[in-house]
């Protein structure tokens, strides 16, 4: 992997090509025994910044990582989200950032990863039924006490980035954006312009035949796959751009991670930033349980 870096609040110095943990399998037997390799081969591969949730198994994804991984090696970076709960009617997955719930499943991460503090924590949505203030006071308070290092966002717009920043000093941004995807666009800008961390989930996402076709073009000029140009595109977009591919297969992740050392020239970027959508979010954008 390229030696391209992103100084997370300006202290916490991670690679930006990370990974995703999502889609790796918490089962047992042969099952467990690949995804602790996988997340075991990214780290062997150089990613510094893994990202992980509580709704991703309800905590077993993050027991898995400190499984897989655990003691850490100095200078990786474990981000973990929360604000989503099974309280809802039937107990379903909802958006849930009631102070109470937000400290039990930091204090559950805590004990799951097995650290004393949780270095970038993010709220997985805002919960529109608590005010913003509770939520974002909430995770203040955890910084006051040493269990939170830096605070996160997660698929929020413009409007709600500005409000957050009135009460916390928000480190990053995860929000679904990819070369074919570029609705959050604003987001980005705002974020670049703060100096915040955009950590883009799904970025790698599939569009129309003809978008396709284009991205596999300038994929067969470079002798790489599409998921590497893609992510390519997505690393030179901005300094920010901390794209986190996830995937439960070591041959998958290889392929990813090797997109760091792709480079389009610019005639291909031009080409590539012709055919994104874009668009402009007014409205907050809805929960999606598997982001």
């Amino acid at each position: 992997m390229a030696a391209d870096t992103f100084r997370i609040g300006g202290t916490l110095e991670v690679g930006r090509l990370g990974f995703g943990a999502m889609h790796l399998p918490t089962g047992t037997g042969p099952e467990r025994d690949a995804a602790r390799a996988v997340a075991r081969r990214a780290v062997e591969l150089g990613v510094t910044l893994i990202d992980t949730a509580h709704l991703y198994g309800g905590g077993a994804n993050e027991e898995l990582l400190a499984e897989a991984l655990h003691p850490y090696p100095d200078g990786l970076l474990i981000t973990t989200k929360v604000g989503v709960a099974r309280t809802g009617p039937g107990g379903e997955w909802k958006l849930d950032a009631r102070p109470a719930v937000l400290r039990e499943q930091v204090d559950q991460a805590l004990r799951r990863l097995r650290v004393e503090r949780l270095e970038l924590l993010q709220l997985h949505r805002i919960d529109p039924d608590t005010p913003m203030a509770d939520q974002l006071g909430t995770l203040r308070e955890l910084q006051d006490e040493g269990k939170v290092g830096m605070i996160g966002l997660s698929e929020v717009d413009v409007h709600e980035l500005g409000r957050a920043r009135e009460l916390v000093e928000v480190a990053s941004v995860q929000n679904r954006y990819n070369l074919l995807d570029r609705a959050h666009e604003p987001v980005l800008a705002a974020c670049e312009a703060a100096g915040i961390a955009f950590l883009p989930w799904r970025p790698v996402a599939s569009g129309s035949s003809e978008r396709r076709e284009e991205v596999a073009a300038v994929a067969a000029e470079l002798g790489a796959t599409g998921s590497q140009v893609a992510l390519a595109w997505l690393l030179g977009r901005s300094p920010v751009m901390l794209p986190i591919p996830g995937t439960g297969r070591v041959e998958h992740l290889e392929e990813n991670l090797a997109a760091a050392d792709l480079q389009l020239t610019p005639a291909q970027r031009e080409r590539l930033d012709g055919i994104g959508a874009t668009g402009h979010l007014d409205a907050p954008a809805p929960h999606r349980p598997g982001s």
